[in-house]
């Protein structure tokens, strides 16, 4: 088997890790709501936890025989998997509106990636990694705080959280980077230590902030979120401080902003889908349109019929108001018979 042949094999079988991580993740938060973010007593969230280091662990190996431009593309592939999975192991199906957004954005962030090309390895200065780290954390916690603000709509706060871990995980793979640069500058690992503090620091938001974005918002929106923002975020900061840019020049740029509109529409269209559920479920859950009232006769039919059968111990007073009033019988002629036969009886004796 070729390197570019394996590369591409690994990088398939990663975004199917990624991809089962992601199924898990959101039955966890389906079934237990009151832990957002850290299930820690749930086996099946630990083993979603082993699933993503398996498919982050798959991914970088991937670029080690393969190019950035099609291992990165193929990491897109999580979305299109995680589709059919979910329908065939926990069966949860796609609409074919879920099924549109999830391509679209899968098209667009492939489309992007691939016309993003990578420049000569290059490290970032101690100020630069302190600016990068203080602006993702200012952005991730007012991120934070507006799906906080926006607790009374669950899909919003949803996508709010999966965009701060796609920015979490994007800045943590930039400082990743940063790391296997300077390793390879032999620049020693204690000089290190305060960025691979910053990505474990960054990692662990990244996966606590995604668990508890798939809390009540289904499974395609949060997950084609955070796909989406992590390479986009990765990709910003490598055009910015890295000196990549677009392949093909004018074009490229044009092409490349064009396949980031093709995705942003995707992620609108998956949001705007669950909203337009939730919407409904919570009406039909209200009681929805009044219920016609059946006619008055077949009120009338159903007493009767619950009476005859022993149901209900008294005639409600609603019921007898209904029914016409019934006026008294005379006695009958047997009665009457009866009745006449007492004077008879009394002359006989007397005589």
């Amino acid at each position: 088997m070729s390197a570019l042949a394996l590369s591409v094999l690994l990088s398939l079988v990663s975004a199917v890790a990624y991809a089962g991580g992601a199924i898990l993740q959101e039955r966890v938060a389906a079934t237990t709501p009151g832990q957002g973010y850290a299930p820690l007593r749930r086996g099946a969230w630990w083993t979603a936890i082993a699933l993503n280091g398996l498919g982050a662990l798959l991914h970088v190996v991937a670029l080690a025989y393969g190019p950035l431009s099609l291992v990165q593309p193929l990491g897109a592939l999580t979305i299109v998997f995680a589709l059919p999975m979910a329908a065939v192991f926990v069966r949860r199906r796609a609409g074919a509106t879920a099924w549109r957004g999830a391509l679209m954005a899968t098209v667009g962030l492939a489309g992007l990636l691939s016309l993003t090309s990578s420049s000569d390895s290059q490290s970032l200065a101690d100020a630069e990694r302190v600016m990068l780290g203080l602006a993702t954390g200012g952005g991730v916690l007012a991120l934070m705080v507006a799906a906080h603000a926006a607790h009374r709509h669950p899909v919003v706060r949803s996508v709010l959280l999966a965009c701060a871990a796609g920015a979490a995980f994007g800045i943590a793979s930039v400082f990743t980077k940063t790391v296997a640069v300077d390793w390879d500058r032999d620049v020693a690992l204690l000089e290190q230590a305060p960025t691979l503090g910053a990505i474990a620091v960054l990692a662990a938001a990244g996966v606590l902030l995604s668990q508890a974005s798939y809390r009540g918002a289904g499974l395609a929106a949060p997950l084609s979120t955070v796909t989406v923002v992590n390479p986009v975020v990765a990709a910003a900061v490598g055009l910015t401080l890295f000196g990549e840019s677009f392949r093909h020049g004018v074009a490229g740029t044009v092409l490349a902003l064009a396949c980031g509109v093709v995705a942003a529409g995707g992620l609108v269209l998956l949001t705007t889908e669950r909203i337009a559920r939730e919407t409904s479920t919570v009406t039909v859950a209200q009681g929805g349109p009044a219920a016609p009232t059946a006619p008055a006769t077949e009120r009338v039919q159903s007493h009767d019929s619950a009476a005859g059968t022993g149901e209900g111990s008294a005639t409600p007073p609603a019921a007898t108001s209904v029914l016409p009033g019934v006026p008294s019988q005379p006695p009958s002629s047997a009665h009457r018979r009866s009745r006449s036969r007492h004077p008879r009886r009394r002359e006989h004796i007397a005589s």
